[in-house]
Parts: structure tokens; sequence; C-alpha cells
């Protein structure tokens, strides 16, 4: 089973949602970077569970523990490695999915493939997998500012279910995004998406949405031209992540609908700098940035977890059952998946810079 991503920047997350923690093991970060524990717990708390009204209520407490790799406040170049504990498993809540299998979760293609499956939460496959991704990311942050101060990441949730907010990716603050529970730019859909939230959950029921992210400020010419595409490489760690469906950069799916004259973007020097006067290829040209911000969207799906009897089948024999579902769960997880979608980015940047400033030498 791989739980290794990146060539340069490259972590290895590791544990179980039920188990005794889970953590990161990081390779290739850059001596002499400062990095502090508090940086790393902020970002934590952020992806925490218990942090609102429409999050599971799962109580964790999230504390990092930096158990390698860091001595002084400064990177020491060799590998980075951070643990969190588990406190507040109800492992009794997943008894009857020890012998049924979930609907749409990873419980039948586990079996499928291993024989074999840790059931209580999912085990790899739970969400509290990515706590390891967003510790990893804390640290490629601090890298990267430490060579592009101004590099921003801003991700917020643009649609809850057929709510869409109306967001202007130029104008997104991090102090915008944070000072609603729901985690959209549009302050007035954050009533209108907490209610139906908040309906779903009294329903037993869960909905699903969008994830807009932007990256400022990023300098052209990270990528590779052919299969590691920054493009690419931001696809494929997106939809790594739990309950993603869908990717798309720039114009997107909408890009179809225009002709080339309408879609290519022109270039024009400002101020001795190279420019698009728009933006439909989303930062990026032929799998390389292109000093634009990148723009891209990620579709979340409902969760899968929801508290109404469903058909399905038991693990041995396979024979047709039913199954209610239990436990503490995300109505929705969009909120949470914000900080998890910044983390994912801010990995493939370090992972690009690294390896472009190995071959290139700048």
């Amino acid at each position: 089973m791989s739980s290794t991503w990146g060539q340069a920047f490259r972590i290895t997350t590791w544990g179980e949602s039920h188990g005794g923690g889970v953590g990161v093991v990081i390779d290739g970060c850059p001596p002499r970077v400062p990095l502090t524990f508090e940086h790393i717990q902020t970002e934590l708390d952020r992806r925490r569970p218990g942090q609102s009204e429409i999050t599971t209520p799962r109580k964790e407490a999230d504390r990092a523990e930096i158990l390698s790799g860091v001595f002084e406040g400064l990177t020491t170049g060799t590998p980075i490695s951070i643990m969190v504990r588990n406190e507040d498993q109800r492992s009794e809540a997943y008894n009857e999915m020890a012998t049924k299998y979930r609907p749409s979760h990873a419980d039948y293609t586990y079996d499928a493939k291993y024989g074999f499956r840790d059931w209580r939460g999912g085990g790899r496959s739970s969400a509290r997998e990515t706590i390891g991704r967003v510790a990893a990311a804390a640290v490629a942050q601090q890298a990267l500012r430490a060579l592009y101060p101004t590099l921003e990441v801003i991700a917020w949730v643009k649609s809850v279910y057929n709510l869409t907010g109306t967001i202007d990716p130029a104008a997104v603050t991090r102090d915008l995004v944070e000072s609603n529970i729901v985690r959209t730019a549009d302050p007035l859909m954050v009533g209108p998406m907490t209610d139906l939230i908040k309906k779903m959950r009294s329903a037993g029921n869960s909905v699903g949405g969008v994830v807009e992210c932007v990256v400022r400020n990023c300098p052209p010419g990270l990528g590779e031209p052919v299969f590691d595409k920054i493009d690419a490489d931001l696809a494929k760690a997106m939809l790594s992540l739990p309950a993603t469906k869908a990717f798309e950069i720039g114009s997107g799916f909408a890009g179809t609908l225009l002709t080339g004259l309408e879609h290519n973007d022109p270039f024009r020097m400002e101020n001795g700098v190279v420019h698009a006067t728009k933006n439909d290829s989303g930062g990026v040209q032929g799998g390389m940035s292109n000093g634009e911000p990148i723009l891209f969207r990620v579709a979340f799906k409902p969760v899968a977890t929801v508290m109404h009897e469903q058909d399905t089948v038991t693990s041995t024999p396979h024979e047709d059952t039913t199954l209610k579902g239990r436990g503490r769960h995300d109505p929705c997880v969009l909120p949470r998946a914000v900080p998890i979608v910044e983390a994912m980015t801010w990995l493939v940047l370090a992972d690009h810079v690294l390896r472009h400033r190995g071959q290139m030498g700048k």
C-alpha cells in the first residue's frame, strides 16, 4: 500500500482513524528553515473535528508532537516526524460494520483488494489520515515563504449543494474565509449554507459541494511539460483526498463553450514583466505556471455515512442485508476540507519548487 507522495519534498503518512495515532514523516525539507510548533498546530486546529456546530462532534485536540528533524527552532535537513495521538475513538459504534459493507465507502473495495480491512472508522480510508498531510504542509509553507515571501494559497467554500457564492478570487483573504464556520468567501451565503448543513444533519443526511483555491504570486516555470505538469500534479493531489470526485482548473468545463479566440489569454508587458490580460488558463500553460494566479476547483461528494437504513451485503459470505449509519460524522465535509485543499497545494508547490531549483539551479 503506497502512503508516500512527492519526489523532492516527499511525505509518508501513517496511522489509522481508530489506532493509537496518526502522523507523517517528511523527507527532503531543506535545513535551516524556521519552524515552530505553534504554526503546525494552527493549521491542525483548522482541520480538527468538533470545531463548530456543523462538523463532526468527535472531540480531538489533535496536538502535534515533533519527534525529529527540528532543533532550536530550525529544520536540520534530516527526516521530520510529526505525530498526533487519537484520544476520542469509539470503535464500538462500528461493530456492525465488521460484517457489513457501508454503501459508498471503501469497505468492499478494501476487501476486494487486500482480503482484509480495518473496519474501525475506515482505517486508512478515514479523513483522519489527512492530519499528516496538513502537518507536512505547514512545514512546506514555511520553507516556501523563506524563498517567496509573497506566495499565497487561499481556499474557500464556493458552493454547498445548490447554494453557490458570488466570489472574486482576486479579493479573497484568509481572514474573510476564517470569519465564518462554513469557510465561504461570500458573507451573504454564510447563513443559508449553515442552515442547509444543519437541516441535513437533523435529517440524518449529508450534502457535498465545491472548494475553490487560488495561488497568488507563484513564480513562472514551475512544472514539467509532459507527465509532471503542475496542473496534473494538483489534480492528482486533490483527487487523493477523501470524498473528492472532480477537479477543474481555470475555465474548466466552461471553456468548452468558448472559441479559441475567446479562450486565449493575450500577453502584454507590465512593468518589465510578461503578464496575461485575462486568465482562462488558470495560471498554467503547457503544464507550467505562467506567473498568473493559479485557480482551480475541487468537487466533494456528500458524506457517505447517512443515518438511514440502506441496502448492502455482508462481508463473509456475501449475502443481501441492510445497514443503518452510526457513529459521529460530518454532515458536510467542505468546511474542514478547505485547509486540506490548501495543504495539498502547498505540498505540490514545495515539491515542484525544489525540483525546479535542482534542475535549473535557481
